[in-house]
This record gives structure tokens, C-alpha cells and sequence, in this order.
């Protein structure tokens, strides 16, 4: 089995991981969106991510994009600002083998390094217990389950809420 290598996104990179992310929206249930974006749309979003300094890697197995994981702003409101949401997308044949907990754990120490206070998982899908059992093992808790709240490929979907606090959490007040 290769090593898995994290390191920041590169703007070459972004094929790749489009191709990763439509493979996701036309066959999983992890993300809602129902039409793949294109690599225009995708650059936009890397532009986004990377304009706010957020945290946005891709894991390497050997000299192949594996699989891809950025931490975005929870919600815009300024209350929001300690606290990311993270997102982890895999090419197909990447599951199963250590990128995903490579990925999230390399997210988690640069988003506490950033100073975030709380990590958000939204997983698409109360059956999708890869997603699930990932965020488990690397401390997230369980904090809730939307039940029908999305409709893809003919069927209700749940979305389901993981928290995991970065850092000293709630346990003192930030730095501004």
C-alpha cells in the first residue's frame, strides 16, 4: 500500500479533484448538490476557500490525487468565525485505505493552528457510515440527525450533524 501524503492544494490539482467531487455528486449521497460543478465553478470555490486562508489539502498515493478536504466557514454570520465546517471527498478507489483519517486528521491540526474552536461535520446520508464512523474515530460526537431533509435519486435523505471542538473549545474566550 502507497503512503499517504497531505499537502495544500495546488491550482493543478483542481482537474483531479472535480473529477473526484462529480463522481460524488452524480453517484453518493455525501453532498446534496444534484448537478456536478464544472472546473470553472470548482476553481471559483478553490479562489474562495483560499482567498479566506481556510484550510484546503489533497492526499497523495504516490503521484495520484487521492482524495481531497478543505475546512469552510460554518455559517457567514461574525458570531460563526471560531468555527469550520469540513468537508472530505475520495476517488472511488481510495476508500478504505487511510486517506480520509489522513486527511481529517492533518484538517483538524491546521484548523486549530488557525485558531477555529469548533469542527461541524453535515454528512449527507444517516446511512453513509464510512462518513460516520471516520468523524467518530477522530472525536466528533454526535449532535443530531435532520431526518428527509434532502431528495436525490428518488428518495428522502437524512443529514446528519457531528461537532468536535479544536483546541481549548469552549474552555476560555478566543483571541480576537
Amino acid at each position: 500500500m502507497s503512503v499517504v501524503t497531505i499537502r495544500e492544494v495546488a491550482i493543478d490539482d483542481l482537474p483531479a479533484i472535480t473529477a473526484i467531487y462529480d463522481h460524488a455528486v452524480r453517484t453518493g449521497t455525501a453532498t446534496f448538490e444534484l448537478d456536478p460543478p464544472d472546473l470553472a465553478e470548482m476553481k471559483r470555490r478553490y479562489c474562495a476557500l483560499t482567498e479566506n486562508r481556510s484550510p484546503y489539502l489533497v492526499a497523495m498515493l504516490g503521484d495520484v490525487v487521492a482524495g481531497y478536504a478543505y475546512a469552510g466557514s460554518y455559517r457567514p454570520r461574525p458570531a460563526y468565525r471560531f468555527t469550520v465546517e469540513d468537508s472530505i471527498y475520495l476517488a472511488p478507489d481510495s476508500q478504505r485505505r487511510g486517506v480520509g483519517t489522513a486527511l481529517l486528521r492533518e484538517l483538524i491540526a491546521r484548523s486549530e493552528a488557525q485558531g477555529y474552536r469548533q469542527m461541524i461535520a453535515v454528512i449527507g446520508d444517516s446511512a453513509n457510515t464510512g462518513s460516520i464512523a471516520l468523524h467518530k474515530r477522530a472525536g466528533f460526537e454526535l449532535v443530531g440527525t435532520h431526518t428527509n431533509v434532502g431528495f436525490k435519486f428518488g428518495r428522502w435523505l437524512d443529514s446528519v450533524l457531528m461537532q468536535r471542538s479544536l483546541g481549548d473549545g469552549a474552555s476560555n474566550l478566543p483571541r480576537e
